[in-house]
């Protein structure tokens, strides 16, 4: 089979396209005839030998994933061969861009019906991650403010439609001409952050979903109410300043589940949120796709390489 594997960290140029065994599932996983894998900035730091997790060389990129089931390990219940599935390979985010994938079967879920295998690979991590740093840290609940820094990303847009779905108020930083955009989505109110900052009269709010990183958040987190929560998935809130200004701050690494991936597909299903996809690349493009996402301003929607 054919995988996008690096042999040392670096650029995208390390990126090399082989030929390869195809693996077999062990206890515990499954084996996916990929269809489509996503492309993140987590897949970046890996590529650099900047992940929090030890990543043993050489190794196959990726880790959002869906298609088929194709062979099962010892120990899997609940899952066939021949099911369509959705989700992430494993706890080391590795493995998806290539032909076949192993996956470890309780980080997959049945493919939602009604998408294709393309928006289904552009889901799992962003659409887990937004849910987390809600719902699991934030705690969010109907009639809250909340205010999401990056909304326009990946993983702003599904907290911006999740938030709007509890029944939040939501306001959010985006880029002035992705302002439709993050409305659309529903928020109540959008500015741009980093161009202007945080606008005065923005306060008492009730959790801060940073998505963004950068100064953005120091700043935001002056508007939290006392008590109120700060949560983010990209960089790690001053902990020295929350606790002068009185409210919860805390870094979140997203938890993959298959229960966590259900939920999501239910309301795919449902139409309650909708996917995102940006560029599709074919299998050998995948240098490209990682040239992209390390652009300062990287396009709308997730990166999908579409294997087959």
């Amino acid at each position: 089979m054919r995988a996008n594997r690096i042999h040392r960290f670096g650029p995208p140029e390390v990126i090399t396209l082989e030929d390869v065994e195809q693996p077999v599932p062990g206890e515990g996983e499954v084996l996916i005839r990929v269809k489509a894998s996503g492309v993140g900035p987590w897949d970046g730091w890996i590529r650099e030998g900047k992940s929090v997790l030890p990543q043993p060389l050489p190794l196959t990129l990726g880790s959002d994933v869906s298609g088929v089931v194709v062979a099962l390990g010892a120990g899997v219940e609940r899952i066939k061969v021949g099911d369509e599935i959705f989700g992430v390979t494993n706890p080391r985010f590795t493995g998806a861009n290539a032909e076949y994938a192993l996956a470890s079967a309780k980080m997959i879920a049945p493919k939602p019906e009604g998408i294709t295998h393309v928006e289904a690979a552009s889901v799992p991590v962003v659409a887990v991650t937004a849910s987390q740093l809600l719902f699991d840290h934030g705690q969010v609940r109907a009639n809250q403010t909340v205010l999401i820094l990056g909304a326009a990303g990946n993983v702003g847009s599904y907290a911006v439609q999740l938030a709007h779905a509890a029944g939040a108020h939501v306001i959010a930083s985006a880029a002035r001409d992705r302002s439709d955009y993050v409305r659309n989505l529903g928020a109540a109110r959008v500015f741009d952050g980093r161009a202007h900052g945080l606008p005065a009269d923005v306060k008492d709010v009730d959790v801060l979903i940073d998505a963004a990183g950068g100064q953005i958040q120091a700043q935001a987190m002056k508007a939290v109410r006392k008590d109120g929560v700060t949560i983010s998935a990209v960089s790690r809130p001053d902990q020295d300043e929350a606790n002068r200004l009185g409210i919860k701050a805390s870094f979140m690494l997203v938890e993959v589940t298959s229960g966590a991936l259900t939920s999501i597909a239910k309301m795919l299903e449902k139409k309650d949120l909708m996917t995102n996809v940006g560029t599709v690349l074919g299998l050998a493009e995948l240098r490209r796709a990682h040239e992209m996402i390390g652009l300062e301003r990287a396009p709308i929607g997730k990166i999908v390489i579409e294997s087959a």
